[in-house]
Formats: C-alpha cells, sequence, structure tokens
C-alpha cells in the first residue's frame, strides 16, 4: 500500500504560484482544485483553466480531484443550474486528468428533520450520478455539517439507495467530530465499502476547532490504520482549515499547511504506511 498526497492547494494561497512552491517544499505532487485566483472551479473561466494548466505542468504537479461546491446549495432549490454546474465540472475534470469530483448532498433547513427530505434528497443525488456515468466521473460524497450527508448512517444511505458506481464517499474526520459522531468507531465501517478519496484534517470534540491529523478526537490515526490493513492506495488531500474554516473553504497559510502537511506525514511514517 502506498498512499498519494495531494491537497487543497488554495488554502496556502489564492495565488497558484505561491501553492505550487509550498507544495514543491513538501514533496507533494498533486493537489485538490477548488480554486484559484480567488475563484471557484466552477467560475474559472477556460482562459484561467488554460493558464493554471500551464503552470501545473510546468512544476510536475497533478490534480487528484475536482474539489467542486456541487451539492452545496439548499435541498428545495432549483435543481437544473447545478446540473449545468456539474457538466461544466466534468469538463473540467477531464482537462486536468482526473475522474473524481467531491459533492455535497444539500443542505437541509433547521430546525427540520433531515428524514423529511430523505427521498428528495436521493432523487436529486441520482440525478448527478446520472451525468457522472455518462460523462465517466466519480462523485465523491463529503460529509459536511448542516447537510442531509452529515452522519455515517445518511452518508452510505445515499450512496446504497442511488445504487450508482458514479456515487462513492470521501471521509472527513473533522467534519464527523463536529457532528457529534466518532469517525472512525461509527463511520468508518460503514463507508469504506464506498470509499475512494480521504479528505485530512482533525477537530476537538470539544470545541469544534480544526487541528492537525491526529491532534483532535477525529481517530485519525485508527482510520489510517484501518485502510492501511485494507489494502487503500488512493489520495489522502490536506484540508486543513488552520487558520479559518467556511461553508464553502478554508484558509491554513503557507506555514498552516505545512504543519498540517507535516502532521499527517508523521503519522503515516509511524504506521509503516509509504506515501508519494
Amino acid at each position: 500500500m502506498t498512499v498519494t498526497l495531494s491537497g487543497f492547494a488554495d488554502e496556502i494561497s489564492p495565488d497558484p504560484a505561491e501553492q505550487l512552491a509550498v507544495l514543491a517544499a513538501e514533496n507533494i505532487t498533486h493537489l485538490e482544485l477548488r480554486s484559484a485566483w480567488g475563484v471557484n472551479v466552477a467560475d474559472l473561466s477556460d482562459a484561467d483553466l488554460a493558464r493554471l494548466g500551464t503552470a501545473l505542468d510546468g512544476a510536475g504537479v497533478r490534480v487528484s480531484a475536482i474539489g467542486s461546491p456541487i451539492g452545496k446549495i439548499g435541498v428545495d432549490a432549483p435543481l437544473g443550474p447545478e446540473l449545468d454546474r456539474l457538466r461544466r465540472i466534468a469538463d473540467v475534470a477531464a482537462g486536468f486528468g482526473t475522474a473524481i469530483v467531491r459533492v455535497f448532498s444539500f443542505f437541509i433547513p433547521r430546525p427540520d428533520r433531515p428524514e423529511r427530505y430523505r427521498e428528495q434528497v436521493i432523487e436529486r443525488m441520482r440525478a448527478l450520478a446520472d451525468i457522472a456515468e455518462d460523462r465517466g466521473i466519480v462523485l465523491a460524497h463529503e460529509n459536511e455539517k448542516e447537510i442531509y450527508g452529515d452522519r455515517p448512517e445518511r452518508c452510505a444511505d445515499v450512496i446504497e439507495s442511488v445504487g450508482s458506481p458514479a456515487l462513492r464517499a470521501t471521509f472527513d474526520a473533522a467534519n464527523f467530530v463536529q457532528c457529534g459522531v466518532r469517525p472512525h468507531t461509527q463511520g468508518y465501517g460503514l463507508l469504506r465499502p464506498y470509499l475512494v478519496y480521504l479528505q485530512v484534517k482533525d477537530a476537538l470534540a470539544s470545541t469544534g476547532e480544526v487541528v492537525p491529523a491526529g491532534q483532535g478526537d477525529g481517530q485519525v490515526r485508527e482510520t489510517l490504520a484501518a485502510l492501511r490493513d485494507s489494502g487503500f492506495a488512493g489520495y489522502m488531500s490536506l484540508e486543513p482549515h488552520l487558520a479559518m474554516a467556511g461553508g464553502f473553504g478554508g484558509f491554513s497559510g503557507p506555514d498552516g499547511f505545512r504543519r498540517a502537511a507535516q502532521a499527517l506525514k508523521a503519522l503515516l511514517t509511524d504506521l509503516s504506511i509509504p506515501w508519494q
């Protein structure tokens, strides 16, 4: 088992040149594309995408996944524009040579019970998966606060109910902690059959504060050991959120990103998990 390190490089800086310099310093050869120059990936122009592609090629950096915002809209919001955005993002993914696109399962009105919206969410996720199947991409659903799939049982239910090979899971320990879930104890077993990707950050249960991997209550060590033992050989993508965490992204700065990268590498070394 050898895992590939990646990360949300826009947490380093909005400027791709600074992003690439920090990735090189940490010997990380992939990034998860969420934004560049402060513009979300769904809104980057063709010219900016070409400019970014040239920079990545020059640095020898590849794109592990598209960190899209698809599904981060209200469950009652019109779906058509979101489907069009996914088609656009599928084109972007193809241009950067990745088949993995991160998605979410729609914000649920509070204080309504998520179960009230189950069928609506499944119908919407099936529509997204139909496009993904047609375009040859895989949607990696991320557990996130305030969406339908915030807890492991609802994440698994959506994937199983949609029943498409184009809808799989990514796993964010910090997000689970912030939802009152013990990530490995309560989530890993349910989601491992569908896991194609890993978002790496940790959090303190007492406050929700995001911390580097292994320094919180996210049971990151236990999850990494289980992935090692099951032969996982995919991407582990740093999403540190050490300086700022928001509903549509986060920021760490160069030093924070490097601190998060070094914490993850220390855990991998301690667990005898090779990385590249």
